[in-house]
Order: structure tokens, then sequence, then C-alpha cells
């Protein structure tokens, strides 16, 4: 058994000998709470810097769309007017006949 001055013969510790070890465990722990929030904070940053980087992309992905879009519908407004301008008859007929079924279409 332990006594309170020194060790006894089968290894085990004296009570300052116990108190000197916790304070050195609490200390240790101390030391690793510290630490994990350090990496915590680090891990946080380093999810916030990726997200950051994920939606610029993102945005200049759809910027990108867009454009590609607004580019296709302006190339097909373009050959659109070009056709009624060399075929105005054609393109009026066109439409009279497009008129025509929706007319059917919104009878039913």
């Amino acid at each position: 058994m332990a006594t309170a001055t020194g060790k006894t013969g089968n290894g085990t510790k004296t009570t300052p000998d116990l108190e000197a070890d916790i304070k050195q465990l609490k200390a240790d722990i101390e030391a690793l709470a510290k630490q994990l929030a350090a990496t915590g904070e680090h891990g946080y940053g380093a999810a916030r810097r990726a997200a950051s980087q994920g939606a610029e992309q993102l945005k200049a992905q759809s910027d990108a769309a867009v454009e590609a879009l607004r580019a296709n519908a302006r190339d097909i407004e373009e050959q659109f007017m070009t056709t009624v301008r060399e075929k105005p008859v054609t393109s009026l007929a066109i439409a009279a006949g497009v008129g025509f079924l929706i007319a059917l279409l919104a009878r039913r």
C-alpha cells in the first residue's frame, strides 16, 4: 500500500507523487483541448474556403452558360429576321397558319 512518505517496496506512488501526476494530467488535457480547438478552427476555415471556391466556380460556370444561351438566342433571332427579310410572303403565310392552328386548339 501507499504511504505518505515515499515509495513502497511494491512500486506504488505516494500521495505527493499522485498529486503531481494529476496536475500533469490536467495540464496535458488543457493542452489537448487547445490543440483540438485550433484544429477545429483550422478545419472550419479550410471547409469555408473550399465552399467559397466551389461557389465561385459554380457562379462562373452558370455565368458562362447564361452567356452561351444569350448568344444562341441572338443567333436564332438573327436567322429568323434574315429569313423574314428574304421571304416576307412565306413568313406571313407561316404566321397565319400557326395562328389558325392555335385558334383551332383554343376552341377545344
